[in-house]
């Protein structure tokens, strides 16, 4: 019989010598499967053992397919009275086109119908289909004018078996897939490893194989590295498989393979070896504590602290080891620390022996190493990109440099071939980690070299900022922008206050040019990561990494993750601990984890203290996109006696009460208003509610679903929104508008026009701590004015302003205009106040706050 096993990309090598060992013949590697040969044992062998293997077949039959009839006759010429079993179900796969057959469902379809109409032919009966769930799953291959049809053993996909209740306890978290667990773990040698006896001097020495998992993640590597270790057959546990519905199935000899399976696993019983896992990142490991113990693994691992020291000693003495790791989930913030402990991990005597396994994105390992890898995988994992990287142990690296460098092996490569080839084959002796010593008595490994110039530049700006914050009563601020151009990130330090003390980092990166290598600018990051809150004092647990783009220059308050939040964090958010900072004293509460911003712009510190300057002579305040309502907050603090906070994100809006009762603004007075900030501004101006003074700062860009098909653009919609805002204003009232969008270019003789006129106040609000970035923001005073003299502020003629005056006073007399454009109507047919029709040149008398009701 003819069988091949399936595999992801990269796995081939790696499955065609598991099935070698499993004593599969004519084991042959191919592009995503490797074949075999052999009888139905053989088969079954591999359904029950494969690690590696998505998915087993048998191949039932090869044929000409040119086009649907022969594809049809091909199918119907096989015996399928002998292949299925009566009663069975059935459901047929289509892969692959040929000229004349390039829909795979047709394809599909015709095979179904001959091997149906076959089946009705030799018993009488049809076989029902079900797609879903069926007893027999076919996979009809095309190719050129060939064909195969095959038949999945497995039933569903051999890589899911991980233990029900390991299952449920790792839902929600990163577990890595058991046959990528399995990958990295041959590139090792685990399971050689496992199969080890112990020598005497072992026993003597308490020396045991060992495998240290240096990064546990979500804990998929220890619990394939027990199931190797335990000789578990992958298969055991299944109770449903594709063969049953086979009529070649032999039960028996399944049977009899099952039994082989279980004493093996009995005589594994008598193995040795220790597994030591630890993470960086505490909420992993207890996810990875969580799922071995649910698979009842516990007594198979140790856990430690993830410090290079801690793990030696719970290693022990080893004999044979292995270091694996899976960084592919580890946050950002905590990636230098993660690669550092693998690197003293692997420059440690005691494990001179291990050579090292690394699931990784990145590509940094290398760096961290300081030996480019022996070999390298591309994989998927959960469609992702990443790389198995491997290097051998420094037992094997040493007797590799000393053979290449040595008289005699050198004649012995001249002898051999060219002497450059293979001496660039032997893997260099990794030299020592690059070390900053940052003063607190610790050296500091980092990726490179040069990031002493950002540790001492940060160093720098942390003793002057501190002087400046003291003497300003400022807690939370900039410490770093980019002061270095190849260290492009921004710095922002937060102080608690009392009721939840503590520091924080928030550490965003400016995206580096398409000039600059991705893998050095990220080694950059990764050692600012490092050296920030080692010289700003802050615990590595409150550092926290962001990816912010330059070129937009501003954000959507986007999510920095959208596996977080959800349906619930509205719910949560008023009542969610979260900490809490104080700036000019006030409280508000920050969120560091869910989202690319935290809650409270500090570039806008000194325009929230000119809010309530400038509310100390006013009575009503609105704020429009008002975020987490910390301008509605130094309003209220100013004096005003009623404030209308106006966003269209329910989140936020339950964020701004929650900053106002933090602060003791609460009743009637205070209103949050869920809307779309256009279409409610036009609703607002068919009433008589008007403010005295306006806070306006838009998001640079938006396509919130919740707008409709309509999008936002500061610089396209400013205008727009700015004659709708004066439109609010009291008389001599006035509005401060702010905006983040670095290339700004305010409109100001179409504003003029509409009797808008702009003072740029931006260099006075800019804060001390953002002075290098003189375009972080723009800020300007809105205020109405007569028509004409609005236009004769800009610049425009007498014979401009006089046409305008007239256009007017006589409508008609107005030139043509285009049809306002789509996104300024669209989705705008609302009924206003009531919900009926404002009667023509009479505005409303009632208050008219919600066009939608908050959390509608």
């Amino acid at each position: 019989m003819e069988f091949y096993a399936s595999c992801p990309e990269g796995f081939e090598s790696a499955l065609a010598d598991e099935l070698k060992h499993l004593g599969l013949s004519h084991v042959r590697r191919l592009k995503g499967r490797a074949t075999f040969e052999g009888e139905l044992e053989q088969g079954l062998r591999a359904c029950l053992w494969s690690r590696l293997a998505s998915r087993v077949f048998v191949v039932l039959g090869r044929f000409e397919a040119q086009d649907a009839d022969e594809l049809y006759d091909g199918v119907y010429d096989i015996a399928w009275e002998g292949i299925v079993r009566p009663g069975a179900t059935i459901a047929i796969t289509a892969r692959g086109v040929t000229e004349q057959l390039r829909n795979t469902r047709f394809s599909a379809l015709r095979a179904k119908d001959a091997l149906c109409d076959r089946l009705a032919e030799a018993t009488g009966r049809r076989a029902d289909v079900d797609a879903a769930d069926p007893d027999v799953h076919l996979l009809l291959s095309l190719r050129q004018r060939r064909a195969s049809i095959s038949l999945d053993l497995s039933g569903d996909p051999l890589f899911k078996r991980l233990p029900p209740a390991a299952t449920r306890a790792g839902e929600g978290a990163h577990v890595l897939r058991p046959d990528y667990a399995a990958l990295v773990l041959a590139q090792v040698g685990w399971t050689a490893l496992c199969e080890r006896e112990l020598t005497a001097d072992d026993y003597e020495n308490e020396a045991l194989p060992t495998l240290i998992d240096a990064s546990c993640a979500g804990g998929g590597l220890l619990l394939e590295a027990v199931n190797i270790l335990t000789d578990r057959a992958p298969g055991a546990a299944r109770e449903r498989w594709g063969f049953e519905g086979w009529q070649l199935h032999d039960a028996a000899l399944w049977e009899q393979l099952l039994a082989e399976a279980r004493e093996r696993e009995a005589a594994a019983r008598e193995r040795q070896a220790r597994i030591v896992a630890m993470d960086i990142d505490p909420t992993a490991r207890k996810t990875a504590e969580r799922m071995v113990k649910c698979a009842g693994y516990r007594r198979f691992v140790d856990f430690c602290a993830a410090k290079s020291a801690t793990v030696l000693d719970h290693a022990g003495a080893v004999a044979g080891a292995a270091i694996v790791a899976d960084t592919t989930e580890t946050p950002l913030s905590l990636m230098h620390d993660a690669m550092t402990l693998v690197g003293e991990l692997r420059r440690a005597p005691e494990l001179a022996s291990a050579p090292v396994a690394a699931l990784t994105r990145d590509g940094l390992m290398a760096r961290a190493l300081h030996a480019e890898p022996e070999r390298s995988i591309a994989v998927m994992p959960n469609n992702e990109e990443a790389t198995v990287e491997v290097w051998p142990s420094l037992d094997h690296a040493s007797a590799a440099f000393e053979a290449a460098t040595s008289a005699d092996a050198t004649g012995e490569i001249a002898d051999a071939g060219d002497a450059d080839d293979v001496s660039s084959a032997a893997p260099a002796m990794p030299e020592p980690a690059a070390t900053l010593d940052l003063g607190d008595g610790k050296p500091l490994p980092v990726l490179i070299p040069e990031s002493e110039q950002f540790a001492n530049r940060l160093r720098k700006n942390a003793r002057l900022r501190r002087k400046w914050a003291k003497r300003e009563g400022v807690s939370c601020y900039r410490v770093y922008d980019a002061d270095l151009p190849d260290y492009s990130a921004a710095i922002d330090l937060y102080e608690g206050c009392p009721q939840t003390p503590g520091r924080w980092l928030v550490i965003a990166e400016y995206a580096a040019p398409k000039t600059i290598d991705p893998a050095l600018a990220q080694a950059r990051m990764l050692d600012i990561l490092a050296i920030a809150p080692r010289i700003l004092d802050v615990p590595a647990e409150h550092v926290h990494a962001k990816a912010r783009m330059r070129s937009r220059g501003g954000s959507q308050y986007g999510k920095q993750d959208a596996g977080k939040g959800g349906s619930s964090e509205r719910a949560n958010i008023a009542r969610r601990r979260l900490p809490l900072i104080e700036e000019g004293g006030l409280t508000f509460a920050v969120n560091f984890d869910d989202y690319l911003d935290v809650g409270i712009f500090l570039d806008h510190r000194v325009t929230r203290n000119l809010v309530r300057e400038h509310a100390k002579q006013a009575r009503r305040f609105l704020n429009l996109f008002a975020y987490t309502g910390t301008a509605t907050c130094y309003a209220a603090d100013g004096g005003v006696e009623e404030t209308v906070t106006v966003d269209l994100s329910n989140t936020y809006l339950d964020w701004a009460e929650r900053n106002m009762r933090q602060n003791g603004f609460v009743g009637p007075q205070h209103h949050f208003v869920r809307d779309d900030v256009l279409a409610w501004i036009r609703d607002q101006r068919q009433t008589r509610n008007r403010w005295d003074l306006i806070f306006v700062d838009p998001p640079t860009f938006s396509n919130s679903s919740k707008m409709g098909r309509r999008t936002w653009d500061v610089q396209r919609d400013h205008v727009e929104l700015l004659a709708g805002v004066s439109r609010l204003l009291t008389q001599g009232g006035h509005a401060i508008f702010s905006c983040n969008l670095r290339g700004f270019r305010p409109e100001t003789r179409k504003l003029a026009r509409a009797g808008v006129v702009l003072e740029d106040i931006t260099s006075q609000t800019i804060p001390e701590d953002f002075a290098r970035n003189q375009k972080v923001h723009h800020c300007y005073i809105v205020r109405r004015l007569p028509i004409e003299d609005a236009m004769a502020e800009v610049g425009f003629s007498a014979e401009e302003i006089a046409e305008r005056v007239e256009e007017l006073r006589n409508p008609e007399a107005r030139k043509p205009r285009a049809a306002a454009p789509g996104h300024a109507h669209a989705g705008n047919n609302k009924p206003h106040g009531d919900g009926k029709p404002s009667p023509a040149g009479k505005p409303k008398k009632k208050k008219f706050y919600a066009s939608k009701p908050k959390g509608k």
